[in-house]
């Protein structure tokens, strides 16, 4: 990966990503409709036929955007378990989904279709910037009010999704707290934050103890700002101690080992004075 190319670094190939939206604007509209209005925004979707995922219901569309191809539906149940909101392992970064989400028929999941192995890395990048750009128009086609991004299992207001996703695209700077969940842990000596979505941008996640009397959206602000710097230059490939938020602080950084299918871990502790 070349230091320089910046979409290297903020949109790699997430390992089976998907996004799923809510929005009202097509429900019951049938599937020739549904085709029309996708491709009248660009989107070039072809029958799939059968749901070839078990996560999508009928009508199943394959659609096209530039270089990225995605499978996308409306979410079977399958998917509706995998998102649902009161999951102890879900996220909400929005306010509480409406009464009767689950029900409402309003909900189409996106599921890019996958050939890292046979695809340059660069080639992957462009894949993904387009699936972005692809969120941002269906977000619009769908009225869409909320989006969940899978590998941070996060919900977000999809609106403002929208808008950090385009400012992303324009200038390059990640919105963190959109791509990135931060989680508190109640651990035996007290409690920690981990990150969960980070590794999709730079292959390690976050765990920090959180010290005496410190919130947590201290705790976020710190360490938003250091997902921020990895996702932007890179992982934690050595130890180091860096400069805190105040005057005084100190962040020491130490990157564990990968272990078998799990991404590997950057311990983070925060210190005050020498």
């Amino acid at each position: 990966m070349d230091a320089d190319d910046r979409d290297a670094l903020i949109l790699p190939v997430p390992p089976e990503p998907f996004a799923l939206i809510l929005g009202p604007a097509m429900r019951g509209a049938s599937g020739n409709a549904l085709e029309t209005s996708l491709r009248h925004m660009g989107l070039r979707p072809e029958r799939a036929g059968a749901a070839s995922d078990a996560r999508i219901a009928v009508p199943c569309f394959r659609m096209t955007f530039g270089a990225v191809s995605v499978l996308a539906g409306p979410a079977a149940g399958t998917a509706l378990d995998l998102v649902d909101p009161e999951h102890p392992l879900t996220s909400l970064l929005a306010a509480s989904l409406p009464q009767g989400w689950r029900e409402s028929g309003d909900c189409w999941i996106f599921i890019p279709e996958n050939d890292r192995a046979a695809a340059p890395s660069r080639e992957q990048t462009t894949r993904m910037r387009e699936f972005f750009k692809m969120m941002v128009v269906l977000i619009d086609l769908f009225d869409a009010s909320h989006i969940f991004w899978s590998p941070a299992r996060l919900w977000s207001d999809a609106p403002q999704f929208r808008a950090s996703i385009a400012e992303m695209l324009a200038s390059g700077m990640p919105p963190v707290l959109h791509l990135v969940a931060f989680r508190r842990r109640e651990a035996g000596e007290g409690a920690t934050m981990v990150t969960r979505g980070l590794a999709l941008f730079a292959g390690q996640e976050l765990e920090a103890r959180i010290p005496a009397g410190w919130t947590v959206a201290e705790m976020v602000r710190r360490l938003s700002r250091l997902a921020l710097d990895m996702m932007l230059n890179g992982p934690v490939l050595r130890a180091r101690t860096t400069r805190g938020l105040a005057a005084g602080e100190w962040i020491g950084l130490t990157p564990g080992p990968v272990t078998g299918n799990r991404q590997s871990m950057v311990a983070v502790e925060f210190g005050r004075g020498d």
